[in-house]
């Protein structure tokens, strides 16, 4: 049921994922919390830039942009029929 663990700049456009942990230095990690991304949150990546990076997600109502380099320590696992709430 459960597909396998990716990162953030992984995940699909158009798919929604849950945050399991948060792999980056203090100072980033505790900007990515302060924007929402802690552990059991969910996450959608709505866009990704013509140069692939950066991209933008969804992420409790507000949409963020994050290069790839400062969302690729975020883990998550992609939920199945993952659109909407």
């Amino acid at each position: 049921m459960m597909e396998a663990m990716m990162t953030l700049p992984e995940l699909p456009v158009g798919i929604w994922g849950r945050v399991v942990q948060i792999n980056a230095p203090p100072a980033m990690a505790r900007r990515l919390m302060e924007l929402g991304l802690i552990p059991g949150t969910r996450v959608c990546r709505t866009a990704e830039s013509p140069a692939g990076d950066p991209s933008a997600y969804l992420i409790r109502g507000a949409v963020v942009a994050l290069r790839r380099q400062d969302a690729g320590g975020i883990l998550l696992y992609p939920e199945e029929g993952g659109e909407g709430r």
